[in-house]
């Protein structure tokens, strides 16, 4: 295999995911309880021999790179292991991010540039795409996944000949040309890439973006294919796919695992925590070290440090870490930051029946403190600076934010 530089885009907002990445940035968001999102990207490369890493990091950079240093130390079989910022300002888009550290790329001097997201949740062997790449004789290989018709719009879609080079590329259209949907993962030549961004980079009009720009002008000069991945893939774009791609992990027979011969590597954080206490019930449910639950879980996944007291109810739910549930309270369908305190005898997100596809969860952010005897409707996102007094004269609907008068 050539040699390879694999450059993961870390640094987006994730405006989409609400205040749940306004305190942190979105590739660190808590995953299936031990995780985070990144770490699948990043184990993805340890385990497909890729050792020369480059963590392209933006909005909150600090605890971007912090938590990078921490896996890091952890996993030190990465012989290259670098995180680059921006020079100055913030990147206009994913394809500007990698021009602006053109230098790096060229220091490295690797054969083939491996571009990856840093928010999305899947197992993937490199190795193949690349070896793909090079049997084709592509410019730049697109990585692919057949979607549901329905949600291909929250995609870049593609149309391939027989041989699989592709001919048309479409990002998020409004009416997409087929079911088959990039990944966002691409393999470069590096010369080719270089002289892509530079022009890209020339034009003032350009969101100077790869799905939006950059790979379709390539397919009219390129030689691009497509590699379809068969496996797994949950693009963590909103809330609900956050919310689904944990609830997934829940079922009897899930999508994918989280250990096994590609185990998914994190920063060593829960090595000091207690075990779990289980002195009430379990069903269908990941919980974390230091978990107390006295009452009853059932599909769910809980984070470390999370308490659920006697005769409390959590079905449905994503806890983040060190949330508490009061005595007697339900909490259903929801995703609780960290931090959250649930007093007795709640009842928050009260769904009656099962929910598919998008909506119908309620989102509490971290630190938020709600009193108890209160009861809190489903599919509400309830702000971090809500104080206690505020639910008595909160406005509680479908799709609102629960916030003051």
């Amino acid at each position: 295999m050539p040699n390879v530089l694999a450059m993961i885009l870390a640094g987006g907002r994730g405006k989409r995911m609400g205040f749940l990445s306004q305190e942190r940035p979105k590739p660190i968001l808590p995953f299936a309880g031990n995780f985070r999102v990144i770490d699948f990207s990043l184990s993805n490369c340890i385990h497909s021999r890729i050792d020369n890493i480059a963590l392209l990091i933006d909005y909150q950079r600090s605890q971007m790179s912090d938590y990078l240093r921490r896996w890091n130390s952890t996993n030190t079989s990465i012989s290259k292991f670098d995180i680059l910022e921006p020079k100055e300002g913030s990147y206009l888009g994913t394809a500007d991010a990698i021009y602006q550290n053109l230098g790096h790329l060229q220091r490295c001097g690797t054969d083939r540039v491996l571009v990856l997201a840093g928010d999305h949740v899947y197992k993937m062997d490199y190795r193949k795409m690349v070896a793909f790449h090079e049997q084709m004789k592509a410019d730049v290989t697109v990585g692919v996944v057949r979607v549901p018709v329905e949600q291909a719009h929250r995609f870049g879609t593609i149309n391939t000949d027989a041989e699989g080079r592709i001919i048309d590329f479409t990002e998020k259209a409004s009416m997409p040309i087929s079911s088959l949907a990039s990944m966002g993962i691409y393999v470069f030549n590096n010369d080719v890439l270089a002289r892509r961004l530079v022009e890209d980079a020339a034009q003032a009009n350009s969101p100077h973006d790869f799905g939006y720009a950059v790979i379709p002008r390539m397919v009219e000069k390129d030689r691009v294919y497509a590699f379809e991945f068969d496996g797994y893939w949950q693009d963590i774009g909103n809330i609900e796919a956050y919310y689904w791609a944990n609830m997934e992990l829940t079922r009897e027979k899930p999508s994918f695992s989280l250990d096994g011969t590609w185990p998914v590597l994190t920063e060593n954080h829960n090595s000091s925590l207690p075990s779990i206490s289980r002195q009430g019930t379990v069903r269908n449910s990941l919980i974390s070290p230091g978990c107390v639950i006295k009452g009853r879980v059932e599909n769910s996944v809980l984070s470390p440090g999370v308490r659920i007291e006697e005769e409390a109810v959590v079905t449905n739910s994503l806890l983040m870490a060190n949330v508490y549930i009061g005595y007697h309270s339900v909490v259903n369908h929801c995703v609780l930051d960290e931090g959250v305190n649930v007093g007795k005898f709640c009842y928050v997100g009260f769904r009656t029946g099962p929910i598919s596809g998008d909506g119908g969860i309620t989102v509490v952010g971290k630190d938020v403190t709600v009193p108890q005897y209160i009861a809190i409707g489903h599919n509400c996102k309830i702000l971090p600076n809500v104080q206690p007094a505020d639910f008595l004269s909160a406005v509680v609907t479908s799709d609102s934010i629960v916030a003051p008068r």
